[in-house]
Order: C-alpha cells, then structure tokens, then sequence
C-alpha cells in the first residue's frame, strides 16, 4: 500500500469521521528498462470500490508488459472534489516516482469502471500542469494522463445519468454548474488523451449514451479514439472473461496500446 499523501496531516478535505486514507496498491513489473503504466479506478457508483475491477484487471495489464496500481480513491460520504483530488494526485505520485519505479514518465495512463471511468474521465479532462511554487514536489508534477481507457463509464450527470453515482458525488440537488462541468464531455478539449471506450448497447444501469457523448466529443475536438459497443451484456462485467463477444475487450485494447504507442518494441 502507498499512501497518496504521506502524512494524514497532509490529505486534503480529510474527515477524521470518515478515517479512510486514499492509496495505491501496487503491480510493478520488474524490468531493466521504464515500462508503461496503467493506474487502475474501480467503479462502485462512489459508495464503494468493485474487487472485481481491482486486482484483475492489473494482472491483465501486467501480462501484456504493463505496470499498474489500483487507486483506492475516497468515496461516499466524501464528495466532489475529493474522489478527483485523489485521482490527480495517484498521477502526479506515480509521475514523480517513475524512475524509482521503472516507469516511463510520458506513459502513464488511467483506465476506469463505470463510476470510475466518470472518474478516470474527469482525470483526464480536469487535469492541470502542476503547480510549480509548491513546497510538496509531487504538486509540481502534471496531472495529466497519456491514455485514458473507459469501460461502460458514467459520463453525463444530467441526461443519461446513472442517479445513484451523481447523488453520492454532489448530494441532493446540486449546482447545476457542476452537473454541467462535471459531465466530462462538456469539458473534452483537443488537449484530452487518446482513449478507448466500450459498452454494452443494452447496458439497463449506465446508458449507452454515456460512451457515445464522449466519443462525439473527442471526434469534435480531433482528438483519437476507439469506441466498442457490444450487443450485449449486464453492467460490471469487469473483464468480462466468461461474456461472449464481450471478453474480446481486452485483445481490443491491447491492439490499440499498440497503435498509439503505448507499448510495444519501440516504446
């Protein structure tokens, strides 16, 4: 386990009532040269975060030459900002720890779940440069991923929105300036990472919708995708091993780290 902040003292918004510290958990493969590295957001409708999309999901990674982590961000009754709080901070440590941990620095991408992709999106449209006058040195470091990887995410918090995910990140009745902002494909801009997306077109708790809004907005801007929508399949399936059809997202997504250079020989 490492801690996103080192002190307790450290972590911003901490609620002593809610004691739970934000951390990564690490699946660094050993190697003689930096490697690329996925950091990993479990969905869980920000009440929890989903086993399933956790440990897995970096096993894959790892078995296709990619280091990972698993980001244990803050969730309900802690709100918006925190969860992004959190998010950012995973990329700058990992940024700022890359040598230390054989990881090439300019490949450092997110990949989410459901409400963790609502997360990983925001990450990656929210992001910053860092702040070069702060006394923490990780504060200094790019937030900014270089790949973005979003399964069945939540993306819209006002229509197509899945109700449970939205309440416990903004509570009752929240700003609509915030719903507007805080529905990710308002804020894509030609500065956002290549991404890949999949759904499933019957997808009954977060629409389909979501995935294409998203899509429309990164084809607007210029920026490169790829997009998979699956005929079928229930919601969480994670990697979807045991899912006709569905279970082929994960060769999918290999191919296309492959074709924007995440990984491969030349990397």
């Amino acid at each position: 386990m490492i801690p996103l902040w080192e002190n307790q003292n450290d972590i911003p918004l901490f609620d002593p009532a809610n004691p739970f510290v934000p951390h990564l958990v690490p699946y660094i493969l050993d190697s003689s040269r930096q490697l690329p590295c996925i950091i990993v957001f479990p969905g869980g409708g920000y009440t929890h975060r989903a086993q399933h999309e956790s440990d897995p999901v970096c096993l894959w990674l790892n078995s296709i030459g990619i280091s990972a982590f698993v980001l244990n961000y803050r969730v309900h009754p802690y709100k918006h900002p925190v969860p992004l709080l959190d998010a950012k901070r995973a990329i700058r440590l990992v940024r700022y720890f890359s040598k230390k941990w054989n990881i090439n620095p300019n490949r450092i991408g997110v990949l989410g779940f459901s409400a963790g992709g609502h997360l990983a999106s925001l990450a990656s449209t929210h992001f910053d440069s860092g702040d070069k006058k702060n006394n923490d040195p990780v504060e200094r470091v790019s937030s900014r991923p270089d790949c973005t990887v979003l399964c069945y995410p939540v993306i819209s918090l006002a229509e197509f929105a899945h109700e449970g995910s939205k309440k416990a990140l903004l509570g009752e009745n929240p700003d609509p300036v915030l719903v507007w902002t805080l529905s990710s494909h308002n804020m894509v801009s030609s500065k956002t990472p290549p991404t890949f997306l999949w759904h499933t077109s019957d997808d009954s708790s977060v629409p389909v919708e979501n995935s294409l809004l998203f899509a429309m907005a990164l084809k607007k801007h210029g920026v490169p995708f790829e997009l998979h929508i699956f005929p079928h399949g229930r919601h969480g399936l994670g990697l979807a091993s045991e899912t006709l059809y569905v279970k082929e997202w994960t060769k999918l997504c290999e191919k296309w780290f492959e074709s924007i250079g995440f990984i491969g020989y030349n990397v």
